[in-house]
C-alpha cells in the first residue's frame, strides 16, 4: 500500500469515528448536516454504529498489513453508498431541496468504494490462517438475517425496534445490505485476514448499540419489544464472538500471539 493511500484511509477512518461520536451524542452541528426529517435518537445511534463499524473495518487491514482485506471494505462502501445516492437523487427530483449535493457526495463515495475493491482484489490476501468454523457458520447466519432485514426495510415493512420514515427505512436497508455484502465476500474468500476486519467492525457496531438498546428494554412500546429482544440477542452474540476471536483465541487474537 502506498503512503498516500494509507494516509487517505486513515483520514477516512478518523472522519468516520468523528461522525460516530457526533451522531451518538447527537451533536447539533452534525445533526444539522443530516438532511432527512423524522430521524429519531435511535436512528442517529444506528448511523453512529455503522460509522464506527466502517472505521474499525477500514483500520483493520492498515493495522495488520493485510491490504487484500480492503476489498471487502470497498465492496461495503459501494453497496451502501450507490443505492443511497440514487435515493437522494430521486428525492431531489421530487423537489426536496438541497439533496442533489448529498446524492453527488454519496456517488463519489460509491466510486471510491468500487476503485478500492478493484485495487485490493489485485493485492495478495494472506490465507495462512483460515476462517474458524464457528465464525464461518455465524457469518452464514448473519448474511441470511441481514438480507431478510434489508429486504423488509426496502419494502418499508416495520422491522427495527423503533419507527422509521419511508426514506429512513430505505437508508437503513442500504446499511444492512452493505453489511451483508461484506460478510458474503468474507465467505467467498474465507481467511482470517477478511474475517478479522469483519468481526472488528461488528464489535464496534455492537459497542455503540448495546447500551442504548438495553436502556430501552423496560420502557419500549409492546409492539417493538420482540424486535428489540431479537436485536439484542444478535448484538450480544456477535459481540461475544468478536471478543473471543479478536482478544482471547490464541491463533487469531490481535495481541500476544
Amino acid at each position: 500500500m502506498s503512503r498516500t493511500l494509507r494516509i487517505v484511509l486513515i483520514l477516512i477512518s478518523v472522519a468516520q469515528l468523528m461522525f460516530a461520536v457526533a451522531f451518538f451524542i447527537q451533536w447539533p452541528p452534525a445533526i444539522n448536516l443530516w438532511p432527512l426529517a423524522g430521524t429519531t435518537p435511535l436512528t442517529y445511534i444506528l448511523l453512529a454504529a455503522f460509522f464506527a463499524a466502517a472505521a474499525a473495518s477500514t483500520l483493520w487491514p492498515i493495522v495488520t498489513g493485510r491490504d487484500g482485506a480492503l476489498a471487502g471494505v470497498g465492496l461495503d462502501y459501494l453497496v451502501i453508498l450507490a443505492p443511497m445516492s440514487a435515493l437522494f437523487f430521486v428525492l431531489a427530483a421530487r423537489g426536496e431541496s438541497g439533496l442533489t449535493l448529498y446524492g453527488g457526495l454519496l456517488a463519489l463515495g460509491a466510486l471510491f468504494g468500487a476503485w478500492l475493491f478493484g485495487w485490493a482484489r489485485r493485492q495478495p490476501l494472506d490465507t495462512s490462517l483460515p476462517m474458524p468454523p464457528l465464525v464461518r457458520g455465524s457469518f452464514v447466519a448473519f448474511v441470511l438475517a441481514l438480507v431478510f432485514v434489508s429486504v423488509r426495510l426496502f419494502l418499508r415493512i416495520p422491522t427495527l425496534p423503533w419507527p422509521l420514515t419511508p426514506e429512513l427505512s430505505v437508508i437503513a436497508g442500504c446499511l444492512f445490505l452493505g453489511a451483508a455484502a461484506y460478510f458474503v465476500y468474507g465467505l467467498l474468500r474465507p481467511s482470517w485476514a477478511n474475517a478479522g476486519g469483519q468481526l472488528a467492525g461488528f464489535l464496534a457496531y455492537d459497542l455503540v448499540l448495546i447500551g442504548p438498546l438495553l436502556s430501552r428494554l423496560s420502557t419500549i412500546d409492546p409492539e417493538f419489544r420482540t424486535a428489540l429482544i431479537i436485536y439484542l440477542v444478535v448484538v450480544i452474540y456477535s459481540g461475544l464472538l468478536a471478543i473471543y476471536y479478536l482478544f482471547i483465541n490464541r491463533p487469531t487474537r490481535l495481541f500476544g500471539r
